[in-house]
């Protein structure tokens, strides 16, 4: 693609990284709400048996590659924006998507070919008919999770462009079609009908980045970048390797609270998304639309752990305020959403999980500012080890977790192995980024938490749930401002000055 024929500026390029970020967070929000909308319409009609953990379980394997395919837009977006400077943007993008289909494509067909064996094999001890129920979904899922990898590539490209309205609109635009579609055929094909419209919304996600990026003069010419693809393959490993440690460690949590009790899976997945859901529409928005400016700039090791810090005080403020919400309604809400099945004990497990994930909550925060970093600056040597230990490590936790506290002691284990993620992670960067980054980030956790625990706990011991949510609400929001001069200022500023 020569260099008349790059794509044009986008229109975006003048919006601030708080417009851009909260256009995408605002997806998030859509995409987790239409989710919330498929939960709540799950558990009403089919409420939480052996075939929901079944489901779940196949559900898990999806999350996986989903999550590690939008942690993957953090990783290839500098190279993208690296080839729109140089007028290759098309042909870079072009090369991505053929490695990626030559890995989809031999996944998709081994699945489909042994739906029995992976059903087995992601339910662990679940009975037999969890078990039948995984392996019906798991031949649509698989391909669905493919097509958001080719999503997020789409997207990734745009964003090397700084445009992020459509890839957001198309994220948003395929959760609606898919919950729809789930709606619309639940009833005649059972809990395989969300797998459908989850291969619907792939599809749906896919088709309107694509088009953008034809329509705004991305014509590739063949020969310009060669595909090499056996680099191509290695690359998607290497930046894959992480997200996808990352997201095992939620697949192991599911193993081991299959072991706590019948419905306690379907229970954990819940609280994870709820969890997810808040960081994502914070943090992870917000390293997305940053990668691309960070790439253009540079970043050294001061300044790395300077945007870490900052971008967590701006994501954690909400987070803090979304968990202290959950620690007292969480319950009541639970139960009027998913239905009866989720009432009493069960919804107050679930509100409680949410908050005993806050500590995975903070360190996924962190590594979706961090992890970005490491492509930015290339240091990407130790991926994989970190990758394979943090796994590693991650199941003797558990053990040690669930013999200590069951389904409670699984969701901190979490928490304590993504922790020792994120630390290798900016032991990776630098011993200086890792210094600075973990001072601040401890200062951070405990400012925030402090005022989300005094704001809400102490509303809570004056006024009902419902009205002690409210006014620890707005409690908190006043501590904020109270302490805005420890950093949340700075951060703000450091946010809004990101192009």
């Amino acid at each position: 693609m020569p260099a008349d024929e790059q794509l044009k500026p986008s229109p975006e390029r003048g919006r601030s990284a708080v417009q851009s970020g909260t256009l995408t967070g605002l997806s998030f929000l859509t995409v987790s709400g239409a989710a919330a909308v498929a939960g709540a319409f799950l558990a009403h009609k089919f409420g939480r048996d052996v075939r929901t953990d079944g489901f779940m379980a196949a559900y898990g394997v999806y999350l996986v590659l989903v999550l590690g395919a939008q942690s993957f837009r953090m990783v290839v977006v500098p190279d993208l924006t690296r080839a729109a400077g140089q007028g290759l943007l098309g042909d870079e993008f072009r090369a991505y998507v053929i490695a990626f289909v030559v890995v989809a494509i031999p996944a998709t067909l081994v699945v489909a070919a042994f739906p029995g064996f992976f059903g087995e094999l992601v339910t662990g001890r679940l009975p037999h008919e969890s078990a039948l129920i995984a392996g019906r979904a798991l031949p649509w899922l698989v391909p669905a999770a493919f097509g958001q990898l080719l999503a997020a590539l789409a997207a990734s490209a745009l964003a090397a462009r700084d445009s992020y309205l459509v890839a957001a609109a198309s994220f948003a635009l395929g959760a609606i079609g898919g919950v729809s579609l789930f709606v619309l055929l639940a009833d005649r094909h059972g809990l395989v009908a969300l797998a459908w419209g989850l291969a619907l919304n792939a599809v749906l996600a896919v088709a309107l980045p694509a088009t953008a990026l034809v329509l705004r003069g991305g014509r590739v010419r063949r020969g310009r970048v060669p595909v090499e693809l056996r680099r191509r393959l290695w690359r998607l490993l290497l930046g894959a390797a992480v997200p996808l440690a990352v997201q095992g460690i939620y697949v192991i949590g599911l193993r081991f609270a299959a072991g706590t009790g019948t419905g306690n899976v379907t229970s954990l997945s819940y609280a994870y998304l709820l969890a997810a859901m808040f960081v994502s529409a914070t943090a992870f928005s917000l390293s997305l639309i940053a990668a691309a400016p960070l790439t253009r700039r540079g970043v050294d090791a001061e300044s790395a752990a300077d945007h870490v810090v900052h971008t967590a005080w701006v994501a954690l403020a909400f987070v803090g305020a979304a968990t202290g919400l959950v620690a007292l309604v969480g319950g009541r809400v639970v139960t009027a959403a998913l239905g009866d099945a989720y009432a009493g004990k069960v919804g107050d497990q679930l509100g409680r999980l949410v908050v005993y994930l806050a500590p995975w909550m903070v360190a996924w925060a962190a590594f979706s500012i961090t992890y970005p970093l490491l492509f930015v600056m290339h240091r990407t040597r130790f991926l994989i080890p970190i990758a394979v230990a943090g796994v590693l490590v991650d199941i003797p936790i558990s053990i040690a977790g669930r013999a200590w506290w069951g389904l409670t002691g699984v969701t901190f284990a979490m928490g304590v192995s993504m922790t020792l993620i994120v630390l290798g992670l900016m032991a990776a960067l630098s011993r200086r980024t890792l210094m600075l980054a973990l001072a601040g980030l401890l200062r951070l956790s405990v400012l925030v938490g402090a005022a989300t625990a005094f704001a809400f706990g102490g509303a809570s011991l004056l006024l009902d749930a419902v009205p002690a949510a409210a006014a620890g609400l707005g409690l908190y929001a006043l501590i904020l401002v109270a302490v805005r001069e420890l950093g949340l200022a700075e951060a703000w500023h450091h946010v809004r000055a990101l192009r």
